[in-house]
């Protein structure tokens, strides 16, 4: 029996489901194996360890897996391709498929059919496919200039909204204290020191304390998140399907959608201000499907 894996790899997390032609046998999560943001040697440690962790706990061996798809942020430049296939390669000897996480997000969210789909984990982008095959892509440009919305946006901007709240009011605030907590820092002068230093600090970190606090400039924070990624779903919806009467679905993807309503809230607000055709789907879409889907479709595309 053929068996397939599904993996996503991410800034903060790695994910790996095993399936045979129809069933979902067992998932793993391991560490971050985004290589722009992790590097090699952590990107190698994370894929492998999730592969040997998802196959033991599925019962089969690495050399009975048929094919593998792999989908991460930036993994379809054909450089990282190149990186990330030699390491899965290491201990996998079928067919390995290396393309980006838009690509298994969309399938996750609609097979081949159209429709948009908004990523928003330590990165963001939205992605959008219409009947005709034709996609389109906004944001996404990287953690230092945009991927607004983001887990790692969203705890800069925390960091910043707490510093300049700090000279109004030098009273350390309840979002101040849970910000410096996660760093390990003891005051704001050490969190701005922190935040300023090379190369760039972890700020995707700081997402789960700022979902977590009962603080104004936290609620602030999230819905801004919320409204940004409307509108670069928006930007999809309007270049892909401006003259289309029909309804359009989106799909919803990654940590901050799955861990922040407020998000939620905000993202479905403005996308509906925006583009008043969209239809949301409500539940947050995981990629790894859609990456194993894709191994099983290339391997029935071999035969």
């Amino acid at each position: 029996m053929p068996y397939y894996l599904g993996i996503d790899g991410g800034g903060t997390k790695t994910t790996c489901a095993v399936g045979d032609e129809t069933r979902l046998l067992a998932s793993a999560t391991a560490g971050p194996s985004n290589i722009v943001r992790v590097g090699e040697a952590q990107t190698r440690e994370s894929l492998q360890a999730v592969v040997r962790q998802a196959c033991s706990a599925s019962g089969i061996t690495v050399k009975q897996v048929s094919r593998t798809c792999v989908g991460g942020s930036g993994a379809a430049r054909p450089e990282l391709a190149a990186i990330i296939r030699s390491i899965l390669a290491e201990i996998l000897p079928t067919p390995i498929d290396v393309v980006g996480d838009m690509e298994t997000s969309l399938e996750a969210a609609f097979g081949e059919g159209s429709g948009v789909i908004v990523i928003a984990g330590t990165g963001s982008m939205a992605y959008g496919r219409d009947k005709t095959g034709r996609t389109v892509r906004a944001g996404g440009w990287g953690f230092e200039i945009g991927d607004e919305g983001s887990a790692h946006w969203i705890g800069r901007e925390a960091v910043r909204l707490v510093l300049r709240a700090s000279d109004r009011d030098p009273a350390d605030s309840a979002l101040a204290k849970a910000l410096c907590k996660a760093w390990g820092v003891s005051s704001l002068s050490d969190l701005a020191r922190a935040a300023n230093s090379v190369p760039t600090p972890d700020f995707a970190a700081l997402f789960r304390p700022v979902v977590a606090s009962d603080d104004d400039l936290a609620r602030q924070v999230l819905s801004q998140a919320g409204r940004e990624l409307g509108e670069v779903a928006g930007v999809v919806i309007r270049r892909l399907f401006e003259g289309d009467s029909a309804s359009v679905p989106v799909a919803m993807i990654g940590g901050v959608f799955r861990h922040a309503a407020l998000v939620r809230d905000g993202f479905y607000n403005e996308l509906h201000r925006l583009a008043p055709r969209a239809e949301i789907i409500p539940e947050v879409v995981d990629p790894v499907e859609g990456a194993l889907r894709l191994a099983r479709r290339g391997a029935a595309n071999c035969i």
